[in-house]
């Protein structure tokens, strides 16, 4: 596993938070009360490589747009975002809200995240602009210290405290190691990385399993070493496990509004019981789920397999199966399909994870994925997550309205 080192600076100004310490300034602006904070962190960093959280507090009048301005230092570069468009010029940085966060209410707060590259040092940003208004910021200290903050050279708009949605909805997840939560350190599922994603009207249940496909892990133990005539694995008795019963269950369970989210497709290809399903199998697996879901009023999300990291040359590859049937059972059932084996591929050739010599102990792979080409380090998880939070409100799904 490889450390990577986290530096959290969390950065406020009425305008502007900038450095590791929190140096503060502000601007006004003579047609609208322009007021916000801006908390910049470097999450994580490895060789030339780091990531970044960025935090829009409004402070000032509702926004029905935003757009975040910034100039790069020399030697960076901007390889991948969640939750905002960004893009880049030359030195120039410009992030843009989604349909679903790129109206912020006045109170209200919107996160957005990037990867990026490095030569030399990795400074925050020395100024931002939000929707024109410029906010210049210095530099910390060398010694690390915490400045005084700079008085506002204009008013700024007390915080008003976001209206929150109507109720409360709990995430149901299913799936493999590749979404379960850690036993460890590393692997690191991306299930349980998505709950900071979601404001506090939303929990996450991660019943997500290592080493399981769809049929172990709805009928855990019961699942038999015997294929039948069709080639598919006896289930005797057919008892669902404990952990599917429990998301049944009429008090405790899944109720209108939830939503579960399948993820499946990785171990269900072994040759072998009880692991293996076959193509129709595993469809008809999902369609066992997603109607049981549909009845109790919940939203059911299909998820294509997230892919390992597989080159062919410079290029990142896809690797998985059961893509084809997840999309057909999707449709099948009439829910939505995220196809995370397709994003996650492209992730991999954004960061520029190919070529590499099969060591995954160090550099940017090392830092995403564990000593293994499959599970991922906490770092990589959290991206992962962020592949399915982007493509809620992409693909309009209505759960993209409680993301921060």
């Amino acid at each position: 596993m490889t450390p990577f080192r986290r530096l959290l600076a969390p950065l406020t100004a009425s305008v502007l938070a900038l450095t590791a310490g929190g140096l503060s300034v502000a601007t006004a602006r003579a047609d609208a009360a322009p007021a916000c904070r801006v908390d910049y962190r470097i999450t994580s960093q490895w060789g030339t490589g780091f990531g970044a959280d960025v935090t829009v507090t409004n402070l000032g009048d509702a926004m029905t747009g935003w757009t975040l301005r910034w100039t790069l230092a020399p030697g960076q570069s901007v390889t991948q975002a969640w939750n905002a468009t960004v893009a880049t010029a030359g030195s120039a940085a410009t992030a843009t809200g989604l349909s679903h966060n790129s109206a912020v209410p006045a109170g209200a707060s919107v996160t957005f995240g990037f990867t990026g590259a490095h030569t030399g040092g990795n400074p925050v940003p020395a100024s931002f602009t939000l929707n024109g208004t410029t906010c210049q910021g210095g530099t910390a200290p060398s010694d690390g210290g915490t400045p005084a903050p700079t008085p506002c050279t204009g008013p700024s708009t007390p915080p008003v405290t976001p209206a929150s949605p109507a109720r409360k909805v709990k995430i149901w997840l299913a799936g493999d190691s590749t979404m379960a939560n850690p036993q460890g350190t590393c692997p690191v599922g991306w299930g349980s990385q998505f709950a900071p994603y979601f404001t506090s009207d939303v929990t996450v249940q991660n019943s997500a399993v290592g080493g399981r496909s769809i049929q172990t892990w709805l009928y855990e133990g019961n699942v038999t070493g015997t294929k039948d005539s069709a080639g598919e694995c006896v289930v005797s008795p057919a008892t669902y496990s404990s952990r599917w019963t429990g998301m049944l269950d009429a008090t405790t369970g899944m109720r209108a509004g939830d939503y579960l989210f399948i993820q499946f497709g990785i171990n269900d290809g072994s040759s072998a019981c009880p692991r293996h399903v076959g193509p129709a199998r595993y469809q008809q697996l999902l369609g066992v789920m997603v109607q049981a879901a549909k009845a109790r009023g919940a939203k059911p999300v299909l998820v294509t397999p997230v892919a390992a990291i597989r080159c062919n040359g410079g290029s990142a590859v896809g690797n998985r199966g059961f893509l084809t049937e997840t999309r057909n059972a999707a449709t099948a059932n009439g829910v939505p399909v995220i196809d995370l084996h397709q994003r996650s591929v492209a992730l991999y050739n954004r960061l520029r994870l190919c070529p590499n010599n099969g060591d995954y102990s160090s550099g940017a792979v090392g830092s995403f994925f564990c000593n293994d080409h499959t599970h991922f380090e906490a770092a990589g998880a959290r991206q992962i997550a962020g592949l399915i939070t982007a493509a809620l409100g992409e693909q309009g799904i209505p759960l993209a309205s409680y993301l921060r």
